[in-house]
This record gives structure tokens, C-alpha cells and sequence, in this order.
């Protein structure tokens, strides 16, 4: 009886480490985006959702090539022919100095007629925010001489010092994309988050709202459609 024990006892010791290695050399793999909180632009590019108050915004900025039909839109590296574009009322998109790096971080600079085109800059599902949006996110957020700081991603690893009042207690993560002028020139990376909103502001101008490095507020204003700054997305 005592052999027969301790055959017993080996085996299930052998069994143990047999499991115990197999289990081991299992091959690891990327766990998949969890549907429920990312999303996938055309491009497949994967973006993540925070909800403030009632709505839902996606926390990157939009790094799409394409909108939402599959249509191309024009990456323009030349100054004069950005300007062009703008001029044309069609839409183009850039990276930040034309470096892909900034973009990858900050997402691309679009003009206005990019971020309103009715063929969609957003995911399946989503919007570029409105004026209309902004300011729900704004006004919830206690008006705009407080609301950029709830907004503003902490630290000075992206936002120039003295990056005030951020505290991000809301998750947007906004980011300091800086911007590009009409003319096709580059400014402000680092001290100014400037988004498009699809809503015009008159017959030259659109709707945009603004973050700035020295102070907490968040500026809704309109600008000239020509500019190339970051857009954020909403849920439908």
C-alpha cells in the first residue's frame, strides 16, 4: 500500500511540472482593443472614448488619410499649395512640420474644410464636434475660464511651462498640436491645442475651440478656414 502511495505521489508531481511547463511556453500574444472602448477609423487606427457629462469623446486626436467613403485627402507639404487648397475651399491635411512623428502624437493638422466635409473625417458612428458640442463640454465643465485645465493633459512632457491649471480629471487628454496658417506656415506645437468644430462662423471663418499652455480657460472663436489645426470626434 505504502509503494502504491508513493507511485501515486510521483505521478501527480510529474503531471504538475509537465502542466506547469506547457503553461509556461505559451506563446504570448497582444491582447485585442476591447471593442467597448476603442474605436478604428478607415485607416484602422485605433482611438480610445472617454464620457464627460453626457457625451462621449474620443481621447486622440484624428489621424485619418481618408474620410469616412474612402475618398483620399490631399497630404500637402508645399506651402503654396496648401494655401491653394484652402483657397479652393477643398480639404487637405499635414503633419506638423511635416514630420510623421508629430503627427503620430498629436494627429494631423486639417483645414476647415476637411474637418466639415460631408463625407465624413470621424469614425463610423461618430462626428467631428460642433460649436455646439464644444460648448455643451465647456459649460459642464464650469464655463471657459476653467475648462481647459479639466481638458489639458498634465505635465510638460508635451505642453510647454508652464502648462497651467492642467489636471486632466476628465481624461480628454488634450494635447498642444500647434497649427498652420494659410499661407502654410508652422506655429505654436507645444503651446497652443487648437480643434475644428464643423460649424461655420461666417462666410471665411469657422468655429474652433482653444487650449493654451499660460492660462486655464478654453476659447471657443472662429478662424480662418485656410488654418490647419487638430479635430476631435464625438458620438453620434
Amino acid at each position: 500500500m505504502e509503494k502504491r502511495n508513493k507511485i501515486f505521489i510521483y505521478l501527480f508531481q510529474v503531471m504538475g511540472i509537465i502542466l506547469m511547463f506547457t503553461t509556461g511556453c505559451k506563446k504570448k500574444t497582444d491582447p485585442e482593443p476591447d471593442p467597448v472602448t476603442t474605436v478604428k477609423d478607415i485607416d484602422g487606427n485605433i482611438y480610445h472614448q472617454v464620457t464627460i457629462g453626457t457625451q462621449v469623446w474620443l481621447v486622440e486626436n484624428l489621424k485619418t488619410t481618408r474620410y469616412r467613403n474612402g475618398d483620399v485627402i490631399p497630404n500637402e507639404t508645399v506651402d503654396s499649395l496648401w494655401n491653394k487648397l484652402s483657397n479652393n475651399s477643398t480639404g487637405a491635411l499635414c503633419n506638423y512640420n511635416n514630420d510623421v512623428n508629430t503627427g503620430n502624437t498629436y494627429g494631423f493638422l486639417y483645414n476647415w474644410f476637411a474637418a466639415s466635409d460631408i463625407r465624413g473625417l470621424a469614425p463610423e458612428g461618430w462626428r467631428v464636434a460642433t460649436q455646439a458640442d464644444w460648448q455643451t463640454l465647456v459649460t459642464y465643465l464650469g464655463g471657459d475660464t476653467v475648462a481647459g485645465g479639466k481638458l489639458k493633459e498634465t505635465g510638460t512632457t508635451h505642453w510647454s511651462s508652464p502648462n497651467t491649471g492642467a489636471t486632466n480629471q476628465t481624461g480628454f487628454t488634450a494635447l498642444p498640436g500647434g497649427l498652420r496658417v494659410y499661407s502654410g506656415k508652422f506655429e505654436m506645437i507645444g503651446t497652443m491645442g487648437l480643434f475644428w468644430t464643423s460649424t461655420p462662423s461666417d462666410d471665411y471663418s469657422g468655429f474652433n475651440c482653444g487650449m493654451f499652455n499660460e492660462t486655464i480657460g478654453a476659447v471657443i472663436d472662429g478662424k480662418r478656414r485656410g488654418y490647419g489645426f487638430t479635430v476631435r470626434a464625438v458620438k453620434n
